[in-house]
This record gives C-alpha cells, structure tokens and sequence, in this order.
C-alpha cells in the first residue's frame, strides 16, 4: 500500500512538471515569433456581451504601451475616454484603483513581447504553427478565479485577438490592428502619458 501511494505521489508529481515544461515549450515558441519591444501602438475594436444586454457594446479606439508607462487605451466611439493600465493599477483622469498584477501584467506581456511570464501567473495551454498562435489563460490566484473564467489569446507575430470569459458570464471580445513599434515617443504621445502620471 505504502508503495503503491509512493508511486501515485511520483506520478503526480511528474505529470505537474512535464504540463508546466509543456506551457513553458509553447510559451518559448510563442515568444520567438514576437519581437521584444519597448513601444507598440495600434488600434482596437471590443465588443463587450452582458448578460442582461441582448445586443453586445461596441466601441473601437486606440492604444499604446510604453514599457516604464504602462498602456494607455483611449476609446474614440462611441464616447471619448481613456485610462492608464499600470500592472497594479488603473488610473483615469479623476484618480486610480487597484488592479491585480496578473491582469495588469496580461497587457505588458503581450506589448512587450514578453510572454513567457504569463506561466507565472496562469495555467498555460494552447497550440502554435508555424503562422499563428492559440493560447488559453486559467488564472492561478484564488481572488482572480472569482471574477475571471479565462482568457483566450490568438495571433501571429503580432497579438491579434484577446478573448476574456467573466465567470458571471459577461464576455469582452478585442481585435487588435495597425501595430507597430516606434523607436521613441512623440511629444504628443509623452503629453498624453503626463496626463495621468506625476
């Protein structure tokens, strides 16, 4: 009996590091089709689904990520809006409130080019091929299952599609287009950023 617990206990033990090196193999993979980068920008377009709405919210805008700054994400329609992104925080122009690092963290992975360090945070699964990507995010924080389902992501060299479940049901869908990755930040792009720095 004792060695049959033994043997369960190895088992169990091996298949928890072989499912991790696994996430951490696709993660590798993923991250060489991305390049590391301190800026991106682009444009994106979310549909948000709520449970009790029968037809989805729908708003496209803008963003840009700079790796000291955070993510600033400015909705142009259907009303003008934009807040800061920081790994722990969300700031608008009237003030900030915490966020989880892991969810903060999801946008500067992917921006960055970083996106081994999303195993830290989520258990990894998905597929890769030789011109796209799939990956699926079950967050590994006890507070963070409460609100979040998963969150699936799809793209290429670039992110192209962020997928998030609410476990109330609500579902938010974003396609992301016209990436690039400037040298540096113009003036205009570094005056937004003061905006809500200090």
């Amino acid at each position: 009996m004792r060695k049959t617990l033994i043997f369960l206990c190895c088992s169990l033990l091996f298949l928890t590091k072989s499912n991790h090196g696994c996430a951490d193999d696709l993660l590798l993979r993923i991250a060489s089709k991305i390049p590391e980068t301190k800026i991106t920008e682009g444009a994106f377009r979310q549909e948000k689904r709520l449970r009790f709405l029968k037809k989805p919210l729908s708003s496209q805008g803008k963003f840009l990520y700079e790796q000291n700054k955070g993510v600033l994400w400015k909705t142009e329609t259907p009303i003008e809006s934009a807040v800061l992104i920081k790994e722990s925080q969300l700031i608008t122009e009237q003030g900030g409130q915490a966020l989880p690092p892991a969810f903060g963290g999801v946008f500067k992975s992917l921006l960055s080019g970083d996106v081994v360090r999303l195993n830290a945070d989520f258990e990894v699964t998905g597929t890769e091929q030789k011109d796209a990507w799939e990956i699926r995010l079950i967050p590994k924080d006890e507070m963070m299952k409460k609100v979040i389902g998963e969150i699936r992501l799809r793209g290429d060299i670039e992110i192209r599609h962020w997928e998030l479940q609410e476990t109330g049901g609500n579902l938010t869908r974003i396609d992301f287009t016209r990436i690039s990755h400037p040298n540096a930040l113009s003036g205009e792009q570094q005056a937004e950023f003061e905006r809500f720095l200090p």
